[in-house]
This record gives C-alpha cells, sequence and structure tokens, in this order.
C-alpha cells in the first residue's frame, strides 16, 4: 500500500481538528435536553467525517460487510433530512447473507449515501437495496432519469436540480471504478430510477 504524502496526512489532521471541536460543541449541547437529539445527530456526522478521512490514509481491501455501509448510510441520510425539514424516505432490502464488498466499507458508506440522497432530492419515497451474487442495485420509485440525461449522467458537473453541484455520482462511478466495479444507470419499467453496481 503506498503511503500517503504529506499534505495529505495535513489535510486529514487539520480536519479531525475541526471534527474534534464540532464534537465538543456537540458535548456541550446534549448536556440540555433541549439540544440532546441535534447533540447526538452532529456527532454521527462527525463520525462519519472521520471515517471518510481516515479512509483517505488507509484503505482497508479486506472484504466489507454490506449490510453494516447500509445501516450507517441509511442514518446519515435519516439525519440529514431530519435538519433539512423533508420528509423521512422509505427503505426495504433484500441482501443475500455474507455478502462483501471488495474495498474500503467508508468509500462503500459514500456510494450508497450519494445514491440515497439524489433519490431523495429527485423527488423519491421509496430506495430500496438488493444484493446477490456480484451485483448490488439501488432503485426507487421516484419520477426516473430523463432520457436525454442518461448517457452523461455519471460526468462530473451534470444534475437535473438547480443550485446542486453535480458531483454526487461523479463520485459514485469514480469509487466503484477504483474498487474494479462498473456502474450502470437506467429507468425502471414501473419508473423510477434504477443504479446496478456489478463487481
Amino acid at each position: 500500500m503506498a503511503v500517503p504524502d504529506l499534505s495529505l496526512k495535513g489535510l486529514v489532521h487539520d480536519l479531525n481538528n475541526v471534527f474534534q471541536t464540532i464534537s465538543e460543541s456537540a458535548d456541550v449541547l446534549g448536556n440540555d435536553p433541549k439540544w440532546e437529539k441535534l447533540a447526538r445527530t452532529l456527532q454521527r456526522s462527525v463520525d462519519r467525517g472521520q471515517r471518510i478521512a481516515h479512509s483517505i490514509l488507509e484503505r482497508n481491501r479486506s472484504p466489507a460487510e454490506l449490510i453494516p455501509v447500509i445501516e450507517n448510510a441509511m442514518q446519515f441520510c435519516e439525519d440529514f433530512w431530519e435538519c433539512a425539514n423533508r420528509p423521512k424516505i422509505g427503505f426495504s432490502r433484500e441482501i443475500d447473507p455474507g455478502f462483501r464488498l471488495k474495498g474500503d466499507a467508508n468509500q462503500w458508506e459514500r456510494v450508497l449515501v450519494n445514491l440515497f440522497l439524489n433519490s431523495a432530492q429527485a423527488g423519491a419515497k421509496n430506495i430500496r437495496i438488493e444484493a446477490r451474487n456480484e451485483e448490488m442495485v439501488v432503485s426507487d420509485d421516484g419520477p426516473g432519469i430523463a432520457p436525454e440525461l442518461l448517457p452523461r449522467i455519471f460526468q462530473e458537473r451534470v444534475s437535473t436540480k438547480e443550485i446542486i453541484s453535480g458531483l454526487g455520482l461523479y463520485v459514485v462511478q469514480s469509487i466503484v471504478e477504483q474498487n474494479g466495479g462498473t456502474v450502470t444507470a437506467a429507468n425502471g419499467p414501473n419508473g423510477g430510477a434504477v443504479f446496478t453496481i456489478r463487481f
């Protein structure tokens, strides 16, 4: 495994200082019952940020269990939607026992968070995750993807929404390909978007 350069180590160090400040602030808020729930949400976000920062320096190549990755991604999205005063999204899943992901669990969490947020921002109310053999599928009941966007949906700065960076699906494809997989987007036969990751 290549040793990260000093600039990356310095960046992660500085980010951890930021996370520490937020964590200490959450501890203070948590002492007041009025803000206890927000404090827990902040701490979960800090934990996720630290996992992402850690994954920059150390890429764990041992297979990662999918279910904990899904649960972490769902929890982050639920926190995000609550803080943004948006309706909750329903989740369902059908996962083969023992399904494993090649590569770093924190990177795969980023993939799922981006797919979940993309579905919610497009108007989906329910998201389904299926995983079997060498394939994982994330589908939703939203409006689907406009046909003219499908060929370039994973390109940088492509978005169906205003004032949105358009980086989420670009990040998804980058991480999937770094781990030797492929990702495709389509519209489901009964509507909604369908993202298929093959390993």
